[in-house]
């Protein structure tokens, strides 16, 4: 970690002296890496915007970005600024937003991401109930592994996600409240010569082809551990993903094997598309819930969303039984 330098700024000196100016600055300089570029896209001179620059730093205390032949690159400082400079004007379109939601009479707008395992087992009736109460309510939604949710919310691409923290994570700028736990199923087409069948070994699934998520992935680690506590070795054909839509046409043209959250298998297996195998999984993922920015002020959507998720716990079988509730205001 750098030194902090010795004429780094308070932070009631940048509150009084840093200005969106400075903000808009600091990303065209990062999206640019060139003073010349990032004048053009300002509409203002070269030698204005490294004045500018030098301004900024000064306001700031410290180097945010070094000089070189080729252009200029952040400091450490400087991809801080960054960072905060995009969660700031991001905000600022929010607001402007919110602003245009309320003067058309309507809730507003929330940007959910969700991790796969809740979308047929709680989100969809919970937008479903929402939107039938709330018309206008403006529901954005992305499903994704929740490395990728999280760092779009941290980015403010995101408002809500209905996820986990990841492993190592350092998460000192997030709140997560844990709601469901998540189990797993192994899974293949209704047809496949092992479905409906009432016991079932890994060993006997072990020489079809499978489908399994990267190692990034969680559920990764419990399907090792399953092969592991089995003696049974990792197949060798298999395909990973972590996407559903692309599984489940790869299961429906083949004896693949997969393995998918539960609340998938039933979803899917209720529509007839895929039969659950009868083969434990070992483990258990660390329950999963709401994550959101801390400090962030929620908006009248968002507290929408999050009391509505709340709400679809007591009685799911998968609810986590003790939670402490996140502090949005």
């Amino acid at each position: 970690m750098p030194d902090l330098p010795a004429t780094l700024s308070s932070a009631a000196t940048l509150r009084k002296r840093l200005h969106m100016r400075h903000l808009r600055l600091a990303l065209a300089l990062a999206e640019h890496r060139s003073l010349r570029r990032a004048a053009a896209q300002m509409a203002l001179s070269q030698p204005a915007v490294t004045k500018a620059l030098r301004e900024l730093e000064s306001v700031v205390g410290t180097l945010l970005f070094t000089r070189h032949a080729r252009g200029i690159e952040p400091t450490v400082f400087g991809e801080a600024l960054i960072r905060y400079a995009r969660v700031v004007l991001a905000d600022l379109d929010a607001l402007h937003d919110e602003f245009a939601a309320i003067a058309a009479g309507e809730v507003g707008k929330v940007r959910l991401g969700s991790i796969l395992a809740p979308v047929p087992s709680v989100l969809s009736g919970v937008i479903n109930a929402l939107k039938a109460r709330y018309p206008h309510l403006h529901i954005v939604m992305q499903v994704d592994t929740s490395d990728v949710l999280v760092q779009a919310l941290r980015q403010d691409a995101l408002d809500v996600v209905i996820g986990r923290i990841p492993e190592g994570t350092m998460a000192d700028d997030l709140d997560f409240e844990p709601l469901f736990e998540e189990s797993l199923a192994i899974v293949a087409r209704a047809g496949h010569p092992q479905a409906g069948k009432r016991s079932v070994s890994l060993a006997s699934l072990a020489g079809y082809p499978w489908i399994i998520p990267p190692a990034a992935v969680p559920m990764w680690q419990i399907i090792d551990q399953t092969f592991r506590d089995n003696r049974v070795p990792l197949p060798e054909d298999i395909i990973e993903t972590s996407s559903i839509m692309g599984t489940l046409p790869l299961l429906a043209e083949s004896d693949r094997i997969a393995v998918v959250p539960g609340a998938i298998a039933d979803y899917f297996g209720s529509l007839g598309a895929l039969a659950v195998l009868p083969v434990p999984m070992r483990g258990q993922l660390v329950p999963y819930g709401i994550v959101v920015r801390r400090r962030r002020a929620a908006t009248p959507a968002m507290r929408l969303l999050i009391d509505a998720v709340r709400a679809a716990r007591p009685g799911h079988p998968n609810a986590v039984v003790e939670s402490e509730p996140l502090p949005v205001r």
